[in-house]
């Protein structure tokens, strides 16, 4: 069991183990579901598009257009297959 102990503030550090295993990072956001009045959940909270939405944009990298975008994940997913 890995353990924490709040702060006289209220606040917690969610240690690296938890991190590591829910993925989370600086500026992730986590919900807490009380179940029962006896425990608490935590769940990281999923990223909307619109949360995410430009992160890849590269400025210098060509246009692509819809085709070569199809042709480019066919290609991965047969070098996935085998």
């Amino acid at each position: 069991m890995v353990t924490a102990t709040m702060t006289s503030k209220g606040q917690l550090t969610i240690p690296k183990a938890v991190r590591d295993s829910l993925h989370l990072h600086a500026g992730d956001r986590v919900a807490f579901v009380i179940r029962n009045n006896a425990e608490a959940v935590l769940k990281p909270v999923t990223k909307s598009v619109d949360d995410v939405f430009g992160r890849l944009h590269n400025p210098r990298q060509p246009r692509k257009s819809v085709e070569e975008m199809n042709a480019a994940v066919t290609k991965r997913m047969q070098e996935r297959k085998g």
